[in-house]
Formats: structure tokens, C-alpha cells, sequence
């Protein structure tokens, strides 16, 4: 049985060297192209594709939101992202949410190939010129939110978190249903617990750790 195949990029140029690449290789079926997220994100709903073929910039919902959404509703089509450019944090994230493979536009079409196949047989193909520097900092990021895990309580990293978006003392205690009093005494012992003096070495902190 084929391999289906759903295709998403902003660049119809892009999207029929693809579309006559597959149609090359037997054991694949082109069932969708996409030019934008939300369009994706219908087509694998009501497709159910094998594989989507994924470009992390896109517009209106770029490719990381189309993977959240993806996770959100449980959908079982695996993602080979397919880009040009590379951010660590992007990547990182894609990673997170369940990407099992990422090639580089650059790269040989013979490797996408290559991807997609080892990617339907469960595997892993993750480039690696495009993601060690990506995996490093997600594992960094993991390893932080354990630790920060382990030094505060769940309503503190709660507070934490609040801090780094830059909401007041105010705030934080009408959005999370407690006293500013309560706020306060949590930030002290944040502080205590932290070894940090004011909310610009906390929003670095919540910032190295990974918790925004």
C-alpha cells in the first residue's frame, strides 16, 4: 500500500517539485497541498495522511502551531518538517511536540525520500547538521525544568512564570484567584528558594530554565 502524503509550503514552486518527486516513487501518493497552516491542519483531518510534510514558516498558522494542534486533538499523521531556515528555539520545540523527522531544503530530494520512508517504518531521521545544536538546547531546557521542579512548588513555578510574562503583583493574584499578600509571601520565598533578589534575575532565570 502507497505511503500518503500530504504536502504544506507557502511556495507553489516549491510545492510542485515536491508533488513530482513523489510522483516518481511508487510506493508514494500525494493526497493534499497546502499553502498555509490552517489549510493543513483540515487537510490531515479530513484526509488522514501518512505523513505530513511539514515548513515550520508559514502564514497565518506556522508550522509549530499547526504541530500543537496536531498533539491537541490527538492526530496520528507523523511530521517530517522540510525547511530552509533554523532557529535552535523552533526546532527545540518541534522536537518537543513529536517531530520524527527534519531535512533540510539544501539537502538532495533523494534524502526527503529517504526520511519520509524510514519515518512511516516508525523510525527517527532527524539531520543532524539542522538539529544538534537544537536537541543540546532542548535537553539544556529539560534538565531545567527539572530542576526547577524540584526547588519550587507548583504554585511557585505558577508564579514564576507570571513574573517572566511581566504581570504585577495585582495581576498575578487576580488572574491565579489569591491575595496580593499571598503573591508577595510566594515571591519571597521564590527569592529564598532561588538565591535571586529582584524580578529581572527571576525573569532570567525563567528564562534559562526553559519555563518561558
Amino acid at each position: 500500500m502507497a505511503i500518503t502524503l500530504l504536502l504544506t509550503d507557502d511556495h507553489p514552486l516549491i510545492l510542485d517539485g515536491l508533488e513530482n518527486l513523489f510522483r516518481l516513487e511508487k510506493d508514494f501518493k500525494v493526497v493534499g497541498r497546502c499553502f498555509d497552516g490552517e489549510q493543513a491542519l483540515e487537510a490531515v483531518r479530513k484526509n488522514k495522511p501518512d505523513i505530513l510534510v511539514l515548513d515550520i514558516r508559514l502564514p497565518g498558522k506556522d508550522g509549530l502551531t499547526v504541530l500543537r494542534e496536531m498533539r491537541k486533538e490527538k492526530l496520528r499523521t507523523r511530521v517530517v518538517i522540510l525547511t530552509a531556515a533554523l532557529d535552535e528555539e523552533e526546532l527545540a520545540e518541534a522536537v518537543r511536540l513529536g517531530v520524527r523527522g527534519l531535512v533540510l531544503k539544501e539537502l538532495a530530494p533523494k534524502l526527503l525520500v529517504q526520511c519520509i520512508r524510514q519515518v512511516h517504518a516508525g523510525e527517527l531521521w532527524l539531520e543532524k547538521r539542522a538539529v544538534s545544536n537544537a536537541l543540546e538546547k532542548f535537553l539544556q531546557r529539560e534538565a531545567g525544568r527539572q530542576e526547577v521542579a524540584q526547588a519550587l512548588t507548583a504554585r511557585e513555578i505558577e508564579i514564576v512564570k507570571q513574573v517572566a510574562a511581566g504581570l504585577r503583583n495585582g495581576e498575578i493574584a487576580k488572574k491565579l484567584f489569591i491575595s496580593e499578600g499571598t503573591v508577595k509571601m510566594h515571591l519571597h520565598n521564590i527569592y529564598q528558594k532561588l538565591g535571586v533578589d529582584s524580578r529581572v534575575t527571576l525573569n532570567r532565570y525563567a528564562r534559562e530554565k526553559g519555563l518561558i
